[in-house]
């Protein structure tokens, strides 16, 4: 079987007691089984392979720190995104590319265990790789090593028609076309980390993006036009959104249910609780409190996957 293609025996959980590579996190999750009439949700975007550690705070130039508790994840905004959303659907699928190399196929099988099917082809280029060192103020500070490898549309290993398929898919990472291949989706959102997939008017559902972040508030200027929805994200002060109808609002941020851990991830895994929840038919907010719920959690993990909302959250609050 190809990396391309769906991984046939699905989500897997870790035994207990099973035993980790060196270097790689031991805290591992488990997700809820599949259940039927879940959406399908599914990622275009990148992966890189990151270091993660703490540190007292940011070293200044010249200066030496020492990093606790490091761990190893496949991360970047097309994993996280991926896992976040196979937490809520049971399962995804992430359209990515990655290197040939030992980054590379780690990342597929770490994936694999956290209900991500991976369709990838290899890149003689190696697999990017960062690392994210996070302060006692919960920030984090990320430096990446390697160009972000894309899909493309000239991927012929991808099977770029079964996006028509999903119900809800979200772009960070790829070429126009692959941008195309994944509007024939019922609800596309995007990234503007997207980049040069943007501006060529394929329509969006939604465009989400950090109002603090000068770069994403600059790309986004290239595809405000051909979305429906614009999300601003403030952190913990909420975010606002307008519509193309001439509709605008603003969402409060959710209440943490724990306290504050490390923030990567928090806008990744906002941004899947989003595009989930439009998929589902939610309206806008709805879609955006469920999001913020998402983002919320996140914030209270030791990295991206240690607590992401999940449909068995999203059970107890209905039973609640």
């Amino acid at each position: 079987m190809s990396s391309a293609e769906p991984n046939a025996d699905g989500p897997r959980a870790i035994p207990q007691g099973n035993q980790v590579q060196p270097n790689v996190s031991s805290e591992y999750v488990t997700l809820p089984p599949v259940q039927p009439n879940h959406p399908k949700v599914a990622v275009v975007g990148h992966v890189e392979w990151v270091t993660f550690a703490r540190v007292a705070h940011i070293p200044h130039a010249g200066e030496i720190v020492h990093a606790d508790a490091p761990f190893e994840e496949p991360a970047g905004g097309g994993a996280v995104a991926a896992v976040q959303l196979a937490r809520l659907a049971g399962e995804a699928v992430l359209v990515t590319a990655l290197g040939d190399d030992e980054h590379g196929h780690r990342s597929v099988e770490r994936l694999a265990e956290l209900g991500v099917h991976v369709w990838g082809p290899r890149r003689t280029a190696p697999t990017r790789t960062a690392v994210t060192l996070v302060d006692h103020a919960r920030e984090r500070t990320i430096t990446t090593f390697g160009s972000r490898l894309e899909p493309v549309l000239d991927d012929g290993e991808i099977p770029w028609s079964e996006l028509a398929q999903m119900d809800a898919v979200y772009f960070t990472a790829g070429d126009a076309g692959a941008m195309r291949a994944a509007r024939a989706a019922r609800v596309l959102v995007s990234s503007p980390r997207a980049l040069h997939a943007l501006g060529h008017g394929i329509p969006l559902d939604a465009l989400v993006l950090s109002a603090d972040d000068a770069d994403e508030r600059r790309e986004a200027t290239r595809a405000e036009q051909d979305a429906r929805l614009v999300v601003f994200t403030e952190g913990g002060h909420g975010g606002t959104y307008r519509e193309r109808d001439g509709d605008s609002g603003t969402w409060p941020a959710a209440e943490l249910p724990g306290e504050p851990s490390d923030s990567y991830g928090c806008g990744d895994s906002f941004a899947a609780g989003l595009t989930y929840g439009l998929g589902t038919g939610l309206g806008v907010p709805d879609a955006l409190a469920l999001a913020a719920r998402c983002g919320a959690v996140c914030l209270t993990g030791h990295g991206p996957y240690q607590r992401q909302l999940s449909a068995a959250d999203l059970g107890q609050a209905r039973d609640g």
